[in-house]
């Protein structure tokens, strides 16, 4: 069950993971030995740069979900058009990148701990379910009412899921079923359409014709989008491997497949067949996302795991505190906003408003329309890393 602890484990998540989107130790994959008595597992080093990199992400969609510029906002921190592609767009996927990238080292300690056959699978889908109960609890809560369908930690849950149960497999394994999810999912996004054979569009595609035609009748909208979404908790798998390993050829290997996967992706989307969209998950803004977060988090392990930078660890040290609860990090403010900041409410402007609107409008009073705006997001989004330093020093981590 979902629980606070005094630990210094990761969460599922991204979470995710992956993850919503996000950022997790989160699932492994199926160990081929017969069932032991599970003993308790030596903690193995964590790996900062997973911990940064999923901190970096907590960071950012705290940041775009909070901001308050209007007009003002940059577009990097919108949502891009269909066919585009900005930062706030890498929020969700790089969750579920994350959500991947925990994948061996959880594997690793549940083999330690030998937790193998039926006790691996039993635990394996008793932390998907609980994650997805923890995100149908959020959505629920957002939307005013009970809900069970797809949000962000559900997807975290469902993609993680089928994700685990591929960790086991060689790396070029892995890999061809990443593809083989990809290019499946590119065929029927390319043939699938209603509109016609070729139509990918905002409004006319396949997707959205399975969506509206069955999937929103039992509340599952969006469930199409677990097959892509689980290639990227693969590619985020795969990226941790070598690293878990500590293979000494691990930077060359994500390197290359990082600059490989980007290049890829960039390259489908500008070929004008299937473009980039986070809406359907397309495959180049799969490959895409997932190349960009394979550099990102080998840039963070250069700095503070390589041990070529010795002041690395240091820098990356506050990252790592909302990347180490990242669950707590995403469910809390939500649940704050949606149950005290938008909802009580105070005079300290003059009327009656929510404490939300009325700490904005004191902060724009003060220091206008664009500093008020900017005072307001990066104070909310302080506020909210402090309250996670506040638990790190306490060792309090949610966990599934």
């Amino acid at each position: 069950m979902t629980e606070l602890q005094s630990s210094s484990a990761g969460i599922p998540v991204a979470v995710p993971g992956p993850e919503k989107v996000p950022v997790p130790e989160q699932v492994a994959g199926p160990v081929a030995t017969a069932t032991q008595t599970p003993t308790r597992a030596a903690h193995a080093p964590r790996l900062t740069a997973l911990d940064a990199w999923r901190g970096t992400t907590v960071m950012l969609m705290l940041l775009v979900n909070n901001v308050a510029l209007g007009e003002h906002t940059p577009a990097q921190l919108t949502h891009a058009e269909f066919g585009g592609l900005t930062l706030t767009d890498m929020v969700f996927p790089w969750f579920l990148f994350c959500a991947g990238a925990a994948l061996p080292y959880s594997q690793a300690a549940m083999e330690r701990a030998g937790i193998s056959g039926q006790p691996f699978y039993r635990r394996l889908i008793q932390r998907a379910v609980t994650l997805y109960l923890v995100g149908a609890f959020v959505t629920s809560a957002t939307e005013h009412r009970l809900t069970l369908g797809l949000g962000v930690l559900q997807l975290i849950a469902l993609s993680t899921f089928f994700g685990a149960l591929l960790a086991h497999l060689r790396s070029t394994l892995q890999l061809g079923v990443a593809a083989t999810l990809l290019l499946g999912y590119a065929g029927f996004l390319a043939f699938g359409a209603h509109g016609g054979v070729g139509i990918i569009s905002q409004t006319v595609n396949a997707v959205q014709a399975i969506n509206d035609a069955v999937l929103s009748r039992v509340g599952l909208r969006g469930l199409l989008s677990v097959i892509p979404t689980t290639a990227l908790v693969v590619f985020g798998s795969l990226a941790a491997r070598p690293l878990q390993r500590k293979d000494p050829q691990a930077w060359q290997k994500l390197l290359a497949l990082g600059s490989a996967l980007a290049l890829l992706g960039y390259g489908w989307a500008a070929g004008g067949h299937i473009p980039f969209s986070k809406a359907l998950w397309t495959p180049p803004y799969i490959l895409y996302s997932a190349g960009l977060g394979i550099l990102g988090i080998l840039a963070y392990w250069w700095l503070a795991d390589s041990g070529r930078v010795g002041w690395g660890t240091k820098l990356l040290a506050p990252l790592t505190i909302p990347g180490r609860n990242a669950l707590a990090g995403y469910v809390i403010p939500i649940l704050l906003k949606v149950w005290i900041l938008n909802v009580w409410q105070v005079h300290w402007t003059g009327k009656n408003a929510s404490i939300a609107a009325s700490l904005l409008e004191l902060a724009r009073r003060a220091f206008g329309a664009v500093g008020g705006g900017w005072t307001y997001t990066l104070g909310y989004v302080l506020a909210v890393w402090l309250g996670l330093a506040w638990m790190a020093r306490r060792g309090l981590i949610w966990k599934l």
